[in-house]
């Protein structure tokens, strides 16, 4: 990738760029604290913080960074849901622009903690399409714990266990993350399948919770946050995996080590043990602090948006619109062969697994995600595989969406139209965009331009009316007039409601359901978002299917869907639109990012269809008719939860 670290400097004050210049004249190796750990993929957690807040918080950087971060807020649909608590989703109440007044204000000492706060602000909105990644410091080093964990049911008892797997799971990291805690004389393979009384001093379930509520983010529904602090296995790149969870596997470098009170197999008493945790390098080579900075921190040609229209090769850039997580780079291993499904697999692709069942009745349709790497032969993969059920008599269909962090939304709607039938009709959610002022001027602009959408989301023929399903005109304004609603107490204005336009696709719908609708189930542990939450709620809210939701905590209580807005921007896209449209230089406008980070944000809202003024983010009646506790059989076993279910 091309770096830009010399043009960012062009951009900044004499002050910005004589910080770079006295880092690579003044500081010696022996006093860098990069240096020390430069090449080294695993080094203690203290190491890398020494590294991370080694460099001094700059006021040209702060001031650009809250500049865009507060205009891009602008667009956010959500915002002023935060201006109340959620006790139903165990979402407290967050005023999001007093937040970021008194980070503007705050004195801090380095330009890490500055960082940190933002990530944490946005984090604590607990919407995974809402957050801000400073990419010098975010998912660089992955704080990795060789004592992962989950619930489980055992002799009718639910309590936190360090996973059974553990030593198949850890040796797969390899010999120099082992071979550190043999240096240090920590045997963490005791662990294995240890029942864990209490963490920090509070009780497991009660740590876990402080986890849900500060680390994870990405989940309104606290339930389902749970879920994610668990280990839990997963389709990534293809193959099955397994996740640290995030007690274990945390993205920034905070702790050095957990307190654990145990009691290991076979054992009579408890112990308190003292797990270190040790950081995982997961950025761009570097040598010393100047060259981590020009590889991790400085803005570069991916940061910033592009003009579309004149750029080289940019016209598909707006073709697909995504409903995802933010791809990480955090560490897992691969499931432990013995826990990969044995079943001879009817179908295969980077995030789609197919199988018959042993009872030659039931079909299982693994998706592991919604962004594959080519979206025909996804389409066409689904086609294959129903049509290869219905050859071998299948008349039950269970469908795995275990950790699917969502994709491109035609790709959901397409799952739920082909098993609906394309007698059933739109396969979507009505939905709108914030219409602020900027908004108004994108759209006016794309029209007077002619833009359409290969360039642009905001152009008009990306959509359709709610009525009847025909694309809007070019010449059709959504956005004038607007609507207004009144959220909590605060009038908000959006746009004219409307359609996805998804099809037509690149196979022939079935006229009628494949398979009786009633014989269609969904199983997953509720980190199921974005495209992916859009799709099970449709299948919930228009045909009553069943849900099955595994894990979680003995008496809590937990969706069935993780995120659920109906489209994501990235800083990128959001920029390319105004650069696209001709207003970047609009008063009204961001400017461009000088570091290396991303501010993504909810950009669409889809309506229910049972309450067609409530967002499904915002649907809390939305519990799965079914909820069971992982046992040792099913938690990392898919095969074994597939039989079960």
């Amino acid at each position: 990738m091309k770096r830009f670290a010399t043009a960012a400097c062009a951009f900044l004050t004499f002050i910005t760029c004589s910080f770079s210049f006295s880092l690579s004249t003044e500081t010696s190796n022996t006093d860098d604290p990069c240096a020390k750990i430069a090449g080294q993929p695993f080094v203690p957690p203290a190491e890398a913080r020494a590294c991370l807040s080694s460099y001094p918080l700059n006021e040209t950087l702060r001031q650009n960074v809250m500049q865009v971060v507060s205009k891009v807020f602008d667009f956010y649909t959500f915002e002023d849901y935060y201006l109340v608590p959620v006790p139903e989703f165990g979402q407290p109440a967050v005023n999001i622009r007093d937040e970021l007044a008194r980070i503007n204000g705050t004195t801090y000492a380095s330009d890490y903690a500055f960082n940190k706060d933002l990530f944490d602000l946005v984090n604590s909105l607990h919407d995974g399409h809402t957050v801000y990644y400073p990419y010098c410091y975010f998912d660089i080093f992955q704080n990795l714990l060789p004592a992962p964990v989950v619930s489980l049911e055992v002799d009718g008892a639910q309590d936190v266990y360090v996973v059974p797997d553990l030593v198949d799971f850890v040796s797969a990291l390899g010999v120099d993350y082992s071979d550190y805690y043999r240096s240090i004389g920590f045997d963490w393979q005791r662990l294995a399948g240890a029942r864990v009384l209490a963490i920090e001093g509070v009780t497991a379930y009660s740590y876990v919770d402080q986890v849900a509520d500060t680390v994870t983010g990405n989940y309104i529904d606290h339930g389902v946050r749970v879920n994610s602090v668990w280990s839990s296995y997963q389709i990534k790149n293809g193959s099955y995996a397994q996740r640290f969870g995030d007690l274990a596997g945390p993205l920034f470098p905070e702790l050095d080590n957990l307190t654990m009170e145990v009691m290991l197999v076979n054992a009579t008493q408890s112990e308190t043990v003292v797990v270190p945790y040790l950081a995982m390098y997961l950025g761009q080579p570097f040598t010393d602090s100047p060259s981590y900075w020009d590889t991790n921190c400085a803005a570069n040609d991916e940061t910033n948006g592009i003009d579309r229209l004149t750029d080289d090769g940019a016209a598909a850039g707006a073709t697909a619109a995504r409903a995802v997580l933010h791809p990480a780079r955090s560490r897992g291993a691969e499931l432990p062969p013995r826990l990969v499904p044995n079943l001879t697999a009817t179908s295969s692709s980077d995030v789609l697994w197919s199988y018959i069942l042993p009872d030659n009745k039931t079909g299982v349709m693994f998706v592991g995600s919604f962004e594959p790497e080519n979206q025909t032969a996804f389409i066409v993969q689904v086609a294959d595989t129903i049509s290869v059920f219905q050859k071998a008599n299948v008349t039950h269909l269970l469908i795995d969406l275990t950790n699917n962090g969502g994709g491109l939304v035609c790709l959901g709607e397409f799952v739920h139209t082909y098993l609906a039938g394309s007698s059933f009709g739109y396969p979507g959610y009505v939905n709108t965009v914030r219409a602020n002022a900027l908004a108004d001027k994108i759209v006016a602009a794309d029209i007077a331009q002619g833009i359409n959408n290969s360039y642009s989301f905001y152009a008009p023929d990306f959509w359709a009316y709610p009525t009847n399903g025909t694309t809007f005109s070019d010449s059709f304004n959504y956005i004038t007039p607007n609507t207004t609603r009144t959220i909590n107490g605060v009038e908000y204005t959006e746009s004219q409601r409307f359609w996805d336009v998804c099809a037509p696709y690149p196979v022939d719908i079935p006229e009628q359901p494949p398979f009786a609708l009633a014989n269609v189930a969904i199983v997953s542990n509720g980190n199921c978002a974005s495209t992916c939450a859009q799709f099970s709620t449709l299948m919930y809210e228009q045909h009553n299917t069943t849900i099955a939701v595994f894990g979680g905590k003995p008496n809590g209580t937990m969706q069935f869907k993780g995120m659920a807005g109906e489209q994501v921007l990235e800083w990128y896209d959001l920029d390319s639109e105004l650069k696209t449209s001709g207003v970047k230089d609009d008063p009204l406008a961001p400017p461009d990012l000088l570091v290396n980070a991303d501010i993504r944000h909810n950009w669409r809202t889809a309506y229910s269809w049972k309450d067609e003024e409530t967002p499904i983010e915002y649907r809390y009646q939305d519990y799965p008719q079914l909820r069971f506790p992982y046992t040792r059989e099913t938690y990392m076993d898919p095969q074994a939860l597939w039989m079960f279910a």
